[in-house]
Order: C-alpha cells, then structure tokens, then sequence
C-alpha cells in the first residue's frame, strides 16, 4: 500500500501513456515505469498496446480510501492540488487563474498564498453532486461559482467548480487538462493589468501576438 503505487492506479485512464501518468503525478518517468511494472506483476494494472489500464478495480477502490484518509489527515500541499482530482475520474479543466498557471508552466501566480490555494476547475454541471462528494471523501472544502473568503472554508487548498453545460473543451499541458490557450488569453484580457505578466510568459513562449489576436479586448484609451 505504497502511495506512489496509489497515484498511479488512481490517476490512469484507459490508453494512458507512462510518460502521461508521470506527468500528472509529478514523479520522474523511471520511477513510474519501475512501480508501473510492479503493479502490472500484481495484476492490479495492465499494460496494452494502446496503454495503461486498471485491472483490478477493488484495490483500486482500497487504494482511494487509503489516500482519502491520508489527505484528511493532513495538510494537502500545492503539489497534490493539481493530482486529487485526476483520482475523480471525471473530466474537467483548469480555468481562472489556474488556466494561467498552467499555460505560463508554473510561471504565474495571482491572488493566491500558502494559507489561501483555491482551486480553479470546469465541469460539467451533472457532475456537480459527486464532485462535491469526492473531494468530502478527502476532507477538502468545495464552492460552486465563486471563490470564498479563505475564513468560510477549511484548510488552504479548497477547489471552485464552475459547471458547463455545454460542455468542456480541454487540452492537455504538462499532465494537466486546462481550457484552450485561446480561451485563457481571452479571461485574462478581461482584467489585463492583473494578467500581464502572464500575457507576456505566453506571448514568448507560444508565439502568440496578444495585442493582434485579442485586439477587441484591449480597453480604451
């Protein structure tokens, strides 16, 4: 009952890459393929040649009350925020401030400290009861919509869901499902001065030109 070995049994989807599920637990490739070969020994995973898939669904069952309760016990770090909810699985997206986040690859941070982390995540709206039900099972605060006062919830990672109902468009960066670059750029146009930072680490790093593409955002002089 290793928590690494937990990780991965909990964050695979069917026709997942080694080098995927490295990504979205942020743990090096050789160190997943050594427990992923053990696992596969075990039975409790297999691999295919259309990937990773989970084999034995009871122990992956044990294995997220083990980690539910690991997490209810203690403080959940800024690290495994961007890994619980890959355990749900149920898709959904990074959005908000963490949409800039993850585009700007860690590079960007706003509004946020070590005693207040929300969470920023799109899902669809039927998946609201047992988003809000999985992430209880881990002792870990949910809103809907809009983000609290850090002194209205518990601990200082907490997630806000914002629910679609037309669903979610999702593109995958570094292990991490986030709203199209597009669709980022576009919310933090809306409020650029807090955003400009950011703006620039993407406009370098995906060669986007800002100003051209999103020229009706700009405000007015």
């Amino acid at each position: 009952m290793n928590s690494t070995a937990a990780k991965i049994v909990l964050v695979a989807q069917r026709g997942d890459s080694i080098n995927r599920i490295s990504n979205k637990i942020g743990t090096s490739y050789s160190w997943v393929y050594d427990w992923i070969d053990r696992l596969d020994d075990a039975n409790i995973i297999s691999k295919t040649d259309s990937g990773i898939q989970v084999a034995d669904y009871e122990m992956r069952r044990r294995y997220e009350e083990m980690m539910g309760t690991l997490y209810s016990r203690d403080e959940v770090s800024q690290d495994d925020a961007y890994v619980i909810p890959h355990f749900a699985g149920m898709e959904y997206a990074y959005t908000e401030i963490d949409a800039a986040y993850i585009w700007t690859d860690g590079g960007y941070q706003i509004a946020r400290s070590h005693d207040d982390y929300p969470v920023f995540i799109e899902i669809h709206e039927r998946d609201i009861d047992r988003w809000i039900e999985f992430f209880e099972r881990f002792g870990i605060d949910t809103t809907v919509g809009e983000r609290p006062d850090a002194d209205d919830v518990d601990g200082s990672v907490h997630y806000v869901l914002f629910p679609q109902t037309d669903g979610i468009d999702v593109e995958w960066n570094d292990g991490n499902p986030v709203i199209p670059l597009d669709d980022a750029v576009e919310q933090m146009m809306q409020t650029r001065a807090a955003y400009e930072p950011a703006l620039e680490i993407i406009a370098n790093e995906y060669d986007v030109d800002i100003d051209s593409n999103h020229h009706d955002q700009l405000p007015a002089d």
